[in-house]
C-alpha cells in the first residue's frame, strides 16, 4: 500500500518524513488511538481514525486500541467551554466494554491490542507524577485555545484538566506509540505525546489527524448533542439519519466515511449510497436492504411500515405523551419530546396531536408516529 492510501484523509503528518522513517525500519509499527468512554457508543464521526488505524492492519501493523477508562474520570479538556462532568464507575465499565465491541466493527480483531490506560495510570506515585508534570510548563500548557479562552474570560480551570494532555501522552510511553491518531481536536494533545515520549528517552511518535465529520446540523457529530449515528444503532435509524445530511456535506462524508470521491450525479442517489454503506458496515447486507424498504415506504412514500412493532401501554390516565416517546419512540429527551409534538411531528393514528397528556383510551391499539421513521402501536396493559 502506499503511503498515500496510509495518509488518507489527514490534515496533520507530523513531522514531514516521519512516518517515512518509521515505515523504513521493516517492522510492524505500533499505530495508537485513544477514546474516552464518556458515553456509551461509538459514532460514525469517531469511526473516522479507526478507519485509518484499519489500513495500517491492513498493511501488517498493530493497532493498539486505548480504552481511556482512567482519563475519563479526568475528563478530556478540547474543545470544552467547561470542565466535563465525570462519570461514575459502574457507568465508566459498562461504556469500556461496548465500545471495544464496536471499534471491532472496523478494526481487524487479529491485528487490534486493546488496553486500559488504567493499566498504568492507577499505578503512578506522587513522585511519578512530579516526574511527569515536569516535562511542560503552565505557559506551554495555556497556549491550547481551549485553556486560552477560558483563562482570558475568568472562567475556572483545574488541575485535573491542565494534567490530562500530561496523562494521554504517558500513555504513548506506556505502550511505546510509534504512530498516534485522531480528530484534528487532538493535536495538542497528540503533539504533547511526542515531548513526553522524547523525555522519557524513546524516539517520539508520528501524528496523524483526520478532519472532524460534521453532521447534518453543520456541526461536529457528537453523542451529547444527540446529532450522532452510532456504529449500533438500530438498521431504520441510521439509515433515516445518514439521509438527513445536506448536500453540501456529501463530499465530506464521501470522503471520511466511504473513503472515495463524490463524483457528479443525483444526491439522492448518492446518499442512499452513503446510508447502504453504513448499515451493512455495522449490521450487514440484509440489514441495509431492510432498512432501505423501511426508509422508502415510510418517508419516501409515506406509508406505515409493514411490520410495525407492538408495546404494552404503561400504567396510568391520563398517559403523558413525552415520556412515552422517550420510553418507546427513541426519543432523546422529553424536551425534544414536546418540541417535536409542538412542530406536529407526532401522531395517533394519522392525526396531529398538540396535547401532553392523552387519555388512556385514546392510545390503547392506537399507532404512534413519531417524525417521519418511528412507530410504536401501544396494546392495552
Amino acid at each position: 500500500m502506499l503511503i498515500e492510501e496510509l495518509t488518507r484523509n489527514a490534515v496533520d503528518l507530523l513531522p514531514a518524513g516521519g512516518l517515512e522513517r518509521k515505515l523504513e525500519q521493516g517492522r510492524p509499527l505500533r499505530v495508537k488511538l485513544g477514546i474516552d468512554v464518556t458515553s456509551p457508543d461509538i459514532h460514525v464521526g469517531r469511526a473516522v481514525p479507526l478507519q485509518r488505524m484499519r489500513a495500517f492492519q491492513d498493511e501488517g501493523h498493530t493497532g493498539v486500541l486505548i480504552v481511556g477508562d482512567y482519563t475519563t474520570r479526568i475528563g478530556d479538556p478540547s474543545g470544552r467551554s467547561a470542565e466535563r462532568p465525570i462519570l461514575g464507575d459502574d457507568e465508566i465499565e459498562q461504556n469500556a466494554r461496548e465500545y471495544v465491541d464496536q471499534a471491532l466493527l472496523i478494526l481487524d480483531p487479529e491485528r487490534t491490542e486493546v488496553r486500559r490506560n488504567g493499566e498504568w495510570l492507577s499505578t503512578l506515585t506522587y513522585a511519578d507524577i512530579v516526574q511527569l508534570a515536569r516535562t511542560t510548563t503552565v505557559a506551554r500548557l495555556l497556549e491550547r485555545d481551549d485553556f486560552a479562552n477560558r483563562y482570558g474570560a475568568g472562567e475556572p480551570i483545574s488541575v485535573s484538566e491542565l494534567l490530562y494532555p500530561l496523562m494521554q501522552a504517558y500513555d504513548s510511553v506506556a505502550i511505546e506509540a510509534d504512530v498516534e491518531l485522531g480528530g484534528t481536536d487532538q493535536l495538542y494533545n497528540l503533539l504533547a505525546g511526542r515531548d513526553v515520549m522524547e523525555a522519557y528517552g524513546l524516539e517520539p511518535q508520528v501524528v496523524l489527524t483526520v478532519p472532524l465529520l460534521l453532521s447534518w446540523d453543520g456541526a461536529k457529530m457528537s453523542s451529547s448533542v444527540g446529532n450522532n449515528i452510532p456504529l449500533t444503532m438500530a438498521p431504520e435509524e441510521q439509515f433515516g439519519r445518514t439521509m438527513r445530511i445536506p448536500d453540501d456535506l456529501l463530499r465530506q462524508w464521501y470522503e471520511l466515511v466511504l473513503e472515495q470521491e463524490l463524483r457528479p450525479g443525483d444526491p439522492l442517489e448518492a446518499k442512499l449510497a452513503l446510508a447502504r454503506f453504513i448499515v451493512e458496515r455495522s449490521h450487514g447486507p440484509d440489514a441495509a436492504a431492510r432498512a432501505e424498504a423501511h426508509f422508502t415506504r415510510t418517508v419516501r412514500e409515506g406509508q406505515v411500515p409493514e411490520d410495525v412493532p407492538e408495546a404494552p401501554l404503561p400504567a396510568g390516565d391520563p398517559v403523558h405523551l413525552p415520556k412515552l416517546l422517550v420510553d418507546h419512540l427513541g426519543i432523546s429527551s422529553t424536551s425534544e419530546a414536546r418540541r417535536l409534538i409542538a412542530q406536529e411531528g407526532v401522531r395517533i393514528d394519522g392525526e396531529p396531536v398538540a396535547e401532553l397528556d392523552i387519555p388512556r383510551s385514546r392510545l390503547e391499539g392506537a399507532l404512534v408516529q413519531a417524525g417521519k421513521r418511528r412507530f410504536m402501536r401501544f396494546q392495552p396493559a
